[in-house]
């Protein structure tokens, strides 16, 4: 028979709909809360979930987004509530519960809607690719999200302003709608022309840098920037360059003032530190759950050594790291070893001091060695990196001038 998950959180609800299911013959498991559902919903891989809205830490809703948005929403869905509304059960069905149950549930009602839900097919293909959506603990991502899809709604165009540590690829998935066409017009290196617009209709255009552009690709923007109207196009842009340095680099200006008039900051990889384990356990789901890479799952203290790293090519080098270990290693879990053997350099934390030189010199080479690795670790941002010398940030500011490094003032205050 069945595996089935039951997610409620009053247990009263979850021992009567267990012990119905069960004397139908299902293998039953129970989950109080969001966060338990998460696990075992990972852990048993459910035929069917029962799930209720109204739970303390995340109501079923928010998790049935989540699993959507992570490519997780591969099972039926049947939502439950004992006070929900129509406008609820709307949207639990447009974001993919297959039924929607008021409680008290009726014996005959609760098994029609598993009967139902068991005989669907199972979901095809590839999940979509994750968007900010899937990250619904991370306070600074459900903002950016949420900025996203306010600017979505008012514009063709999204131009974000980013540095080192991007995850402006995330940021523009979030505006492509579901199952809609995808171009990197930085891979089109021929001149664009209306068929491959047309084959993108409804879908997004991106470049993850506009200064990498060739004279061509800056033609081809131009030409499909005429026409996002007519082919219901979105065109989401990245770069760490002004307005007016790419129009130095040769840029016309007409384009890049028209680029530039809807812009967003999202934050770094560095600046959503803490976020990077759940950042990197959705993405390690999502490769999972798109039989990229066999089932896996990160120890506390793998998670904790992916956080420490720097990531300076942002989240398409996090995600390369992630599938990188889940085939790097042939156990379930990634352990520590396994981040330190595939991903952090032999050398790293070795300090290269020479102790025949004089002690001044000496002193400099190891705080020049000293701030390099913290201007890594930290992403450049200079109050994090002001904290961890303990030094005043005028001061540090004119001991890196002194070393001849440069941090970054733009994140001073992030």
């Amino acid at each position: 028979m069945a595996n089935i998950l039951i997610v409620d959180d009053e247990v009263g609800i979850r021992e009567l709909l267990s012990e119905i299911l069960r004397d139908e013959g299902h293998d039953v498991a129970l989950a109080e809360n969001a966060a338990a559902a998460r696990a075992l919903r990972n852990a048993r891989r459910p035929d069917l979930v029962l799930l209720d809205i109204w739970m303390p830490d995340t109501d079923g809703i928010t998790l049935l987004k989540e699993w959507s948005a992570n490519g997780q929403l591969n099972m039926p869905v049947v939502m439950m509530s004992g006070h929900g509304t129509i406008d609820t059960a709307v949207e639990a069905t447009r974001i993919g519960a297959i039924d929607y149950l008021e409680k008290p549930i009726g014996l005959q009602k609760l098994l029609s809607a598993v009967k139902r839900g068991l005989q669907r097919p199972a979901a095809p293909g590839a999940p979509a690719p994750l968007t900010l959506a899937a990250f619904t603990r991370s306070a600074p991502l459900r903002e950016l999200q949420r900025l996203v899809q306010q600017v979505v709604v008012n514009s063709r165009v999204l131009l974000l302003r980013v540095g080192q540590g991007s995850i402006a690829e995330l940021a523009a998935r979030s505006v492509q709608p579901k199952a809609s066409p995808w171009l990197d017009l930085a891979a089109v290196s021929a001149p664009l022309d209306v068929n491959q617009l047309q084959a993108c209709q409804g879908g997004v255009l991106f470049v993850a840098e506009l200064a990498r552009l060739s004279r061509t690709q800056q033609k081809n923007l131009a030409f499909a920037l005429e026409r996002l109207e007519r082919y219901d196009l979105r065109l989401a842009v990245a770069t760490d360059h002004t307005l007016e340095s790419l129009v130095r680099e040769g840029w016309e200006e007409s384009l890049a003032v028209r680029l530039f008039e809807v812009s967003l900051a999202p934050p770094s990889l560095a600046d959503v530190r803490d976020d990077l384990p759940e950042i990197a356990a959705q993405l390690l789901l999502h490769l999972v759950e798109a039989g990229e890479v066999p089932r896996r799952h990160f120890s506390t203290a793998a998670l904790n050594a992916l956080r420490a790293q720097p990531w300076p090519g942002g989240y398409a080098e996090l995600r390369a790291a992630v599938k990188s270990l889940a085939l790097g290693t042939l156990d379930e879990e990634i352990a520590l070893t396994d981040v330190r053997r595939l991903l952090i350099p032999a050398s790293e934390g070795a300090v290269a001091v020479s102790l025949d030189q004089p002690l001044r010199e000496a002193r400099e080479a190891f705080e020049r060695l000293y701030f390099e690795h913290h201007l890594r670790l930290e992403g450049s941002n200079m109050t994090r990196l002001a904290e961890k010398s303990g030094l005043e940030r005028t001061h540090l500011y004119r001991k890196l001038k002194q070393l001849g490094l440069h941090g970054s003032r733009r994140t001073e205050e992030t």
